[in-house]
């Protein structure tokens, strides 16, 4: 016996997008760009943005390298003081080099 689910009528109904079933009102707006045909982009658009991760939605960069690597707070303040020992110990031995000369 197959049975019916009641209608909401606060919801719009769903449609396929993309091979799956998708709620309009929970769907992301398309994206506002146009591809090299004319045609709309079909992509939607990222959230709070008005296009999508190809058309410039999506921030630009590694977002993950502040926070590890090369580039993290912690490595540019060692490096900052290893540049600075490195100058101390130069200027050291400038110091020497003119008190024996």
């Amino acid at each position: 016996m197959h049975t019916t689910l009641p209608i909401r009528e606060d919801r719009a109904p769903a449609r396929r997008r993309a091979g799956r079933w998708i709620r309009p009102d929970l769907a992301a707006a398309p994206c506002g760009a146009r591809t090299r045909a004319g045609r709309p982009c079909r992509a939607p658009a990222v959230h709070g943005k008005a296009r999508c991760r190809m058309h410039g939605g999506a921030p630009r960069g590694n977002r993950n390298a502040l926070k590890h690597g090369w580039w993290s707070a912690a490595e540019q303040a060692e490096r900052t003081l290893a540049a600075a020992l490195i100058d101390a110990g130069a200027r050291v031995l400038e110091e020497v080099a003119e008190g024996e000369g």
